[in-house]
Formats: structure tokens, C-alpha cells, sequence
């Protein structure tokens, strides 16, 4: 993967956390040169960037690595961010779901986990499946990135 990809730095403010926060992931070289790559990761803590979005990242002296500076190009792709509040609750079931509405998602831990919902994938069917389980105390769900496409299901229902 090092080839055609290089592990790039975020630094961004998590609300979830309430603190500053540095996330390294995967992204597809697109020109080296001009520092332009495609994210090829989902963001665990909600930087404003989501999976295939084009950025530009400039190698940092201080860091000894690649740094995001700025996103070029949006995919049409959102991330959501899910916390599990009940005790014993099994994550696999949400994953699941998810992914029966081709929804792929990553686990940080037993009760954290990000999702993509791909540009093709109608929101507001993400956005009931995941009220449900709110509804229910199940889990807290928050939007950090969310497409003007995926914002637009919204308003269509």
C-alpha cells in the first residue's frame, strides 16, 4: 500500500473529545508533487473530511510526515459517528444493518465506531435506522460530516 498511498496526519478540534486531536490514515496519492491525495480511510473522531474526498497535504519538518492543510474536492460521502450506551448491546448488529444498506463501518473500540454512508446511499434510511436505536437509549449518534447530498435526503422526506 506504501507504493500508491501515504499515511497522512490530521489535526483537528473533536467535540466528542473536547480536546485537539491527531488522526493518522490512508490516503491515495493522487499528484505528489502539488501534495493531492483521495482518502482512503473512515475518520474515527470527526475531522471535516470524508472517504474519498480529495485534500491537500504538505510534508511537515516538525512531524516527519504528511499534514492535511485542506480539502479540495467533497465525494458526496458522510461519516457518522456512533457511541453505545448500552451495557452488553452487541455493535455487530448496527454494523450489520448498516452494511445491508451498503454502509461500511469501522470500530474503534467495544462502544465507538464510524460509518460511511457512500454518496449513492439515500440518508434518511441511515438516519431511521439510527433514530430507532436513539430512541431507544441504545446509542448517541453524531454527524460531524455530512454531504449536501446526504443533506438534501433529509429535506425530501
Amino acid at each position: 500500500m506504501a507504493e500508491t498511498h501515504k499515511k497522512i496526519l490530521f489535526k483537528y478540534y473533536s467535540t466528542y473529545l473536547e480536546e485537539i486531536v491527531s488522526e493518522t490514515m490512508w490516503a491515495e496519492i493522487i499528484d505528489l508533487e502539488k501534495g493531492y491525495f483521495k482518502l482512503d480511510n473512515i475518520p474515527f473522531f470527526g475531522p471535516l473530511i470524508a472517504t474519498d474526498d480529495i485534500f491537500r497535504a504538505e510534508y511537515d519538518e516538525t512531524e516527519k510526515c504528511f499534514i492535511h492543510r485542506e480539502t479540495l474536492e467533497s465525494s458526496g460521502n458522510s461519516i457518522v459517528q456512533i457511541l453505545i450506551l448500552e451495557g452488553g448491546f452487541d455493535k455487530e448488529i448496527i454494523r450489520e444493518k448498516l452494511k445491508s444498506i451498503n454502509c461500511i463501518s469501522e470500530s474503534l473500540n467495544d462502544t465507538f465506531l464510524a460509518a460511511e454512508i457512500v454518496k449513492e446511499v439515500d440518508y434518511s434510511i441511515v438516519k431511521n435506522i439510527l433514530d430507532e436505536y436513539e430512541s431507544n437509549s441504545v446509542i448517541e449518534f453524531a454527524e460531524p460530516c455530512l454531504s449536501e447530498k446526504h443533506r438534501a435526503d433529509l429535506l425530501k422526506n
